[in-house]
């Protein structure tokens, strides 16, 4: 990036068809679209020069300096351009409300998935009833068409204006999260002024449609000890058109939700006794969970795979030395120590890192350690937080550490090390439902889809290096497979690669150009669609991620395929080669449903609660018409549990009528009813879930037809999928 004040008499700028042409040194992506066309300037939202969106009036040389500066002009048919709008919207829906209700702090207003949202802190306690009168002041504003105006200042002037203007919140976080910056940036909009970094569109009059959603409560910063604040929620499209469709889709989410779903049939709960964010699987669920896990069971025997258990706590060593401890640690829960006085020695050393231990604070310590029996007569002679936290660290090293265990595969990589291994023995494929643990933010928590614990379908596969495309393709085919048994076809491949500018990842620069390398090789081959995106790469390597669209087209991450180099290189895993030298293998790891309970959540919202037969808790249910039938009831109930069938028999004294809405609310596939005729004859009478009353066949023959549904894991719809937005935010999130 080039010095403000400092741009050359010329610059070079490569177009998407990959011309090359010479513009000023201060030229602007407006600029560049009005030498294109008069057309393609009008219709620009932004630009994306590099790799980062930015507005359409910065000088394209204060984003990048490289040579020749890559340009693009972004329109509304553009991805991206929806994240520019939205966070634009953000700013628009917070000036309209500090002009409805005045003494507004502001906080932060990000895009989200669909939208957007701001984070408020005003004297008024904002309701839904509040939103038409913010949204009729926010039309007024898109009339007047205003333009975005970015300008930049030093930290000093900021915070005098900042102050001038009363927001606190604001000059709280330019005193602590902008503390490095000498310059920040803010955008103009008529008398609304914020901080933030942008990008933005050109003027407010580009703002098609929008809609407030939700008012809800937030923490400043996301810390549940500070200032509580009110976070709105909205979205914003291109298009009325596009507004009505994404609309139409969240009323059919609600309809869909899982939480409802699985209260209203049994399938799951989450009790406070217990704690939030883990699941109890009530029969019904567990039914469903046990069909899938089953099913793949199979499928990885005939595939090569090795069943293995392994424990739900590890020695926090173990996870220190495969890296996700201290890596992760925000998203863990606290080790458990085998001395009472571990507790206070980890908050201790933290302290110490972060510098922000007091001298009355470190007698505190001390006092209560002597009490709890930690003995470090060391601590006295360290000079210095480093000395302290190696003193404290040794300590803590000599005592029992455990973690809930956060991942399987460090469990996996002990087993593969638990006997020599010979290149002959290569591919060792590992596989387990192995329950992890992750302390989500109590905010966070949504049901089934983001929970504390969970049980994911892993397992771990070792090879050659000769041997990683192969594995590589086989797992990637082996999640398609899962994902077509259940009729989710609709997806597309995230190839997420590690950001070569960050210092989070480990491993050398070979094994990732190899990593990388391969893995898009492989895509390729199979023909499979992906996107790359940079700085998405798991700490030890990169993976494959399957973004799949359910029937009302939302998009889910379920089934990933990683590569790893590293995690072999950290454990010193090793394997005889044919020139009989120690050779290190690699690791893939592979998980096609992602975890049990975000694939079944995922699962009852994609058939609203409707399982296929195969899958159904209850899949049949004999109804008669009298207790007269009682006996051939139960018979029919007797032939189709033998043939394996999940079924019941209602004999209660109601109305067949009755009996038949009963068992379509609870969504049972099929209904048996049967009655004299049915008797005699030994028939039954079947009715379809979806398709109504499809008349009397044999008993034989019922079973037979329902049993060939089963084996080809039919899927039938019950539900016609709305119509999806013509476009998605795909593009980057913005935040102020």
């Amino acid at each position: 990036m080039i010095a403000s004040g400092s741009a050359p008499s010329v610059v070079q700028i490569q177009l998407p068809d990959g011309s090359v042409k010479e513009f000023p040194g201060d030229v602007t992506p407006l600029a560049i679209a009005e030498s294109i066309s008069p057309r393609l300037a009008q219709a620009a939202i932004a630009a994306r020069v590099g790799e980062k969106v930015t507005d359409l009036k910065r000088p394209v040389t204060e984003t990048t300096d490289v040579q020749p500066v890559p340009v693009q002009i972004l329109t509304e048919k553009d991805a991206a351009s929806l994240g520019v709008l939205r966070h634009s919207c953000a700013h628009l829906m917070a000036r309209a409300i500090m002009r409805v209700f005045p003494g507004v702090q502001l906080a932060f207003g990000p895009t989200t998935g669909n939208g957007y949202y701001y984070d408020l802190d005003l004297p008024h306690k904002l309701s839904e009833d509040d939103f038409a009168r913010i949204e009729a002041e926010m039309q007024k504003l898109v009339e007047m068409a205003e333009p975005f105006e970015r300008f930049i200042t030093n930290r000093d002037e900021a915070l005098a204006m900042l102050e001038g203007m009363g927001q606190k919140l604001k000059c709280e976080h330019i005193q602590s999260g902008l503390a490095n910056e000498a310059t920040v940036s803010f955008y103009r909009q008529g008398e609304f002024v914020d901080l933030c970094r942008g990008p933005h569109i050109p003027d407010a009059g580009r703002i098609k449609a929008f809609r407030l959603l939700s008012v809800a409560g937030a923490y400043w910063k996301g810390d549940a000890s500070g200032q509580q604040l009110q976070r709105v929620y909205g979205t914003a499209w291109f298009s009325q058109k596009d507004l009505d469709a994404h609309l139409e889709q969240v009323n059919e989410a609600k309809r869909r939700d899982h939480r409802v779903l699985g209260k209203q049939l049994n399938l799951f709960s989450i009790s406070p006794e217990v704690g939030a964010g883990l699941c109890l699987w009530l029969p019904k669920g567990a039914t469903v969970r046990a069909l899938l896990e089953e099913f793949i069971k199979g499928e990885l025997l005939k595939r090569g795979y090795q069943p293995v258990y392994t424990p739900h706590i590890g020695r926090v060593e173990l996870y220190e030395t495969s890296g996700h401890f201290p890596y992760y640690r925000d998203s863990q829960f606290t080790p458990l120590y085998g001395h009472d006085g571990g507790q206070l020695v980890d908050f201790w050393i933290r302290k110490l890192q972060d510098g922000a231990l007091s001298e009355a604070d470190e007698k505190s310590l001390l006092a209560s350690a002597k009490i709890l029996g930690v003995e470090i007569p060391e601590y006295a002679a360290a000079s210095g937080n480093l000395a302290k936290i190696e003193v404290l660290r040794t300590w803590e090293k000599q005592q029992e550490r455990y973690l809930l265990k956060p991942m399987n595969c460090p469990h996996h990589a002990q087993i593969y090390k638990s006997m020599q291994r010979s290149y002959r023995d290569l591919p060792v494929r590992l596989a387990e439902f192995g329950t992890v643990y992750r302390h989500e933010q109590s905010g966070e928590l949504n049901g089934m889809l983001r929970v504390r614990g969970l049980t994911q379908d892993d397992a771990h596969l070792f090879c050659t290096p000769e041997q990683v495309e192969e594995e590589f393709r086989a797992t990637l085919q082996l999640v398609q497979f899962v994902l077509a048994s259940v009729g989710l076809e609709d997806y597309r491949v995230q190839l997420s690669l590690r950001d070569p500018k960050s210092d989070k990842y480990v491993g050398s620069e070979e094994n990732w150009q190899r990593a990388e390398a391969s893995l898009r090789g492989v895509l390729t081959e199979l023909n499979l669609p992906f996107t790359a995106r940079e700085g998405e790469a798991a700490f030890y390597g990169p993976k494959a991620d399957f973004m799949v669209k359910d029937c009302i087209g939302r998009e889910w991450q379920l089934g990933t395929v990683q590569l790893d180099y590293n995690l072999p290189e950290r454990f010193q895993l090793e394997y005889v080669g044919a020139d009989n030298q120690a050779h290190r293998p690699v690791m893939i790891h592979r998980a096609p449903f992602g975890s049990m309970e975000r694939f079944t959540g995922m699962l009852i919202e994609h058939f609203a609660g409707a399982f296929p037969l195969w899958l159904a808790p209850e899949q049949v249910r004999v109804l008669s018409i009298s207790d007269k039938f009682e006996g051939y009831a139960r018979e029919v109930e007797r032939e189709f549990r033998a043939a394996g069938f999940r079924v019941t028999t209602d004999l209660r004294g109601a109305k067949i009528n009755g009996k038949i809405r009963d068992a379509q609310i609870e969504l049972i596939p099929y209904m048996l009813v049967v009655g004299g005729k049915d008797q005699e004859n030994r028939t039954v009478s079947i009715r379809d879930r979806i398709e109504g009353d499809l008349g009397a066949v044999p008993l034989a023959e019922a079973i037979a037809r329902l049993q060939q549904e089963v084996t080809e894991k039919r899927i039938r719809s019950v539900a016609k999928p709305a119509p999806a937005p013509a476009t998605s935010n795909e593009g980057e999130n913005y935040a102020d």
